[in-house]
């Protein structure tokens, strides 16, 4: 099938009794068409552009970095993008680009005098709150590098142990959309330590060390007893790392007496966290496992032993059912990752932050965008760990991930990261004391409704019957003698055309 040129799609709408311009006439959604955006190495937008560096600006706006993006294209003309537009490489049709970023207004933010984003973890200084996680994305010298120069603070190095390590293939699956390929929301994979010897991993972490100073690494290990544990400790910290984390969550390890079975036993990883700070100067910070019902339980045990900070969380045990991720015809129980479990690592990181006994926290789960970093940040973290996003977009990430978070702190006229750390808990109640005397109810804005439906389909099948569809008129009309004010119809409208309106007491 030929991809879809812009002529095409011209011809395709006409034949349907719409002209181009009544499509074009719709404002376009530029986080919809960068979501479109391929993200392309040596993006082809940009090579045909004489002035600007389109590629840049739309992954700004993927990254929810829209205003700022103008600032790649300022000196681009109306030829310049058009051409950025024709160079496209889209396996359908090109994205909107001149559309998409002349829509954009002027960022109102001074971005002359952007704060550091320098923090403090267990004593240590860190440039930003941002790092690798052990995983895939930092198995050896010439990645981390990549990282750090790419502006990474510091890097919490794939795992190391001293059992000899052979993985799977394939050893990744993903969870897409539909028949939508590249941009998953949910990731397992069946991957377990670093596949070096211990030697080759120690001499990396001090090698990075040795030419990154300024960078904080950290190695992650794993044993299966006492003995194990102090010697990967003392030879961590003899290679010059600031700090050691306890993998006490793998899910997929092969080995018995390894991995999340231990992060699941509170006297356990409390005699492997004292050992290990028995052994060692630097900050210990074990590792929790999210495959438990109180995670709580063995974070306060390693606290109990010493551990200088917690963090959490690791992959998710999950199934997927992909035939095409089969190892020779056999399945098994393995990590889920990405943006989908984001709210769950939020909720364990939330539970950690409110123990009796209070420590620092690394928060870890579905990490893409810098808003996603405030959240783990406002629950108590101060740092951050990405794995997922970074195999899906690389790196790169990083810019983004500086810049919004620098914008934000600018809006809110906060100079120190610091001040962010733990911001909204305060706000986290039980259920048994929250608001059941007043009520918001939905907001329709006729101009931005499109006039689908979707809003009583829901609330008719899912909700309280609330909402009455004119198919004349093709317009929703509220009940309010029937809406409990859920916001399920705001929730599944595709146009964004439902706000909210003043909250209100309930009628008795």
């Amino acid at each position: 099938m030929k991809p879809m040129t812009n002529e095409t799609m011209q011809d395709s709408l006409c034949k349907d009794g719409a002209s181009l311009n009544d499509v074009r006439s719709r404002r376009v959604n530029i986080y919809e068409e960068a979501s479109r955006c391929l993200l392309c190495k040596d993006a082809p937008c940009t090579k045909a552009c004489r002035t600007g560096d389109p590629a840049r600006a739309i992954r700004a706006i993927r990254f929810d970095n829209h205003k700022p993006a103008l600032r790649w294209v300022k000196e681009c003309t109306d030829a310049d993008l058009e051409r950025a537009e024709q160079a496209c490489i889209h396996y359908n049709w090109p994205i909107r680009i001149k559309e998409m970023l002349r829509s954009i207004h002027q960022d109102e933010v001074d971005d002359s005098h952007y704060p550091s984003l320098d923090i403090t973890f267990c004593g240590i200084r860190c440039e930003n709150p941002f790092f690798l996680a052990s995983s895939a994305v930092c198995t050896n010298y010439e990645m981390v590098a990549s990282a750090f120069d790419a502006g990474w603070a510091g890097v919490f190095y794939k795992t190391i142990c001293l059992e000899e390590i052979c993985e799977v293939s394939p050893r990744f699956d993903a969870m897409h959309n539909n028949a939508t390929h590249g941009d998953f929301y949910g990731f397992r994979n069946m991957e377990q330590l670093s596949e070096n010897t211990v030697e080759e991993d120690f001499d990396i972490l001090h090698r990075l060390k040795q030419n990154y100073p300024t960078k904080v690494v950290v190695a992650s290990i794993m044993g299966q007893n006492e003995e194990e544990w102090i010697t990967l400790a003392k030879m961590a910290e003899e290679a010059g790392c600031d700090a050691l984390e306890l993998n006490f969550s793998c899910p997929q390890m092969k080995y018995k007496g390894m991995g999340s079975d231990v992060g699941q036993m509170p006297e356990l990883v409390k005699e492997y966290t004292a050992c290990v700070k028995r052994s060692v100067k630097i900050p210990v910070i074990p590792k929790m496992t999210p495959n438990i019902t109180h995670i709580t339980e063995p974070a306060e045990a390693c606290l109990q032993a010493g551990a200088d900070a917690i963090s959490a969380i690791n992959t998710i045990k999950s199934v997927t059912m992909n035939a095409d991720s089969e190892v020779t015809g056999q399945r098994t129980v393995s990590g889920y990752s990405g943006r989908a479990v984001r709210p769950i690592a939020l909720r364990h990181v939330l539970e950690l932050a409110q123990m009796p006994v209070k420590t620092e926290l690394s928060g870890i789960g579905g990490i893409e965008t810098w808003r996603d970093a405030l959240e783990f940040i406002q629950l108590g973290c101060n740092n951050v760990q990405v794995c997922t996003s970074v195999m899906q977009y690389g790196y790169r990430i990083i810019d983004d991930l500086i810049l919004g978070l620098q914008r934000y702190m600018v809006k809110r006229g906060v100079s120190k990261l610091q001040e962010l750390v733990g911001g909204q808990l305060p706000k986290f109640r039980n259920p048994d004391r929250l608001d059941r005397e007043t009520i918001i109810y939905p907001k329709f804005n006729k101009e931005l409704c499109v006039g689908c439906g979707r809003c009583e389909v829901s609330c008719s099948d899912g909700g309280h019957q609330a909402i009455v569809f004119d198919s004349e008129t093709r317009r929703p009309r509220l009940v309010g003698t029937k809406c409990v004010g859920c916001h399920l119809c705001r929730l599944v409208c595709p146009a964004g055309a439902i706000g909210v309106s003043k909250r209100i007491t309930k009628k008795k």
